[in-house]
């Protein structure tokens, strides 16, 4: 793990800086009280206790992780138990298996599920909503959905976190989080909160 000096127990949290939001989440954990930095090649991986992986096209981002040389450093952290969360985008690559992906798009597994890109529609047909979600105390928080997956189906050691409409969109399994939605353009931070303690846990 690694720690900013001064401050024993800090989370240094880093955003996946391929594409995406990514001054959003930044926002967001430095509101959560982390340490928060892009990462875009393995060696700022490596200084950084736990990862965000912002929406954004996810096919492109695969193929960004792969140009600069991230996909098997991040796939080792991830298996080593790195803390991890993917918004949107970030979802479908933490999905084990994938649905109406093309043939040569990487993931970097993770949740034992099944995702389904795109599953709620165009960008026009982008929407807001209210999400009961498991484990984070307030009421429901806030997400916007933006040409969003949804999950098809779980294994036994993921855990629905929350559904709406009768899918689900959050989802953890460990040290992972996924949700279909993106918690950082609402100003409701406390998903990215629920995260940092995951994080802050492990430390």
């Amino acid at each position: 793990m690694t720690n900013t000096p001064g401050t024993p127990g800090t989370p240094v949290v880093g955003v996946l800086a391929l594409q995406g939001d990514v001054r959003e989440h930044l926002i967001a954990l430095a509101s959560a009280d982390a340490v928060a930095r892009p990462v875009r090649r393995p060696e700022e991986l490596a200084g950084v206790d736990a990862l965000v992986i912002p929406g954004g096209e996810s096919t492109t981002m695969s193929k960004l992780a792969v140009l600069f040389g991230m996909l098997e450093p991040l796939r080792a952290r991830v298996r080593a138990g790195m803390p991890v969360y993917g918004t949107c985008a970030g979802m479908i690559m933490l999905a084990d298996k994938l649905l109406d992906g093309r043939d040569d798009q990487e993931t970097l597994g993770g949740i034992d599920m099944i995702v389904r890109r795109n599953a709620f529609g165009r960008q026009n047909e982008s929407f807001e909503a209210r999400i009961d979600f498991a484990g984070i105390p307030g009421g429901p928080v806030e997400g916007v959905f933006i040409r969003a997956p949804w999950v098809e189906s779980t294994g036994a050691a993921a855990e629905v976190l929350a559904t709406y409409d009768g899918h689900t969109v959050a989802v953890r399994q460990g040290n992972v989080l996924a949700t279909s939605f993106h918690p950082e353009l609402t100003g409701d931070d406390r998903v990215h909160a629920y995260f940092v303690d995951m994080v802050r846990a492990g430390l």
